[in-house]
């Protein structure tokens, strides 16, 4: 009884550890997948995102809800914009850490505003924002990501807010 009780248990405890090991292996490779995705994001090489960003890809925003990125030729769009705005644009991943098909990020962007950001002229001022998020990898690829930031830490820093107080129009 004690010999079969040892088996069972090593049987038992070896099969923890096999399964341990390839949820390891899958969340250092999801890992890899979305540093990789942060690279060439911040390279704005737009050919290779299509390797590491799925063609179905969605984004979810608090600081931007009226934008709507629901695949990967908007995501796209959205990079060329973002890059008009803020073409010495700089990504600094932080830190990267998996659960299963998820990897969180900590990530630091930063550059100097050259072009008109939505309806804020360009200012010629640099900011610097951290910003996190959660990615959800599938297939290979990032098939959805949710990030938030903070708008009024970077449009104090771009001179955009406060906003300015209008010119006296009425003459006093």
């Amino acid at each position: 009884m004690k010999t079969k009780l040892f088996y069972l248990s090593t049987i038992l405890f070896l099969g923890i550890l096999g399964c341990s090991d390839s949820s390891y292996d899958l969340e250092q490779k999801n890992k890899e997948i979305a540093a990789k995705a942060f690279e060439v994001v911040g390279n704005g090489n737009f050919e290779e995102i299509d390797n590491y960003i799925s063609q179905d890809y969605k984004r979810y925003c608090q600081a931007t809800p009226n934008l709507k990125i629901e695949s990967l030729d908007a995501f796209k769009e959205f990079l060329k914009m973002d890059r008009q705005s803020i073409p010495d644009q700089k990504l600094d991943v932080k830190m990267l850490v998996a659960e299963g098909d998820l990897v969180a990020f900590w990530a630091t962007y930063s550059g100097t505003q050259t072009g008109q950001m939505g309806p804020f002229p360009p200012s010629g001022k640099t900011a610097k924002l951290d910003f996190a998020g959660v990615h959800r990898i599938e297939n290979g690829k990032i098939a959805e990501t949710w990030v938030t930031w903070d708008n009024i830490a970077i449009l104090t820093q771009l001179g955009h807010f406060p906003p300015p107080v209008p010119e006296n129009t009425d003459g006093e």
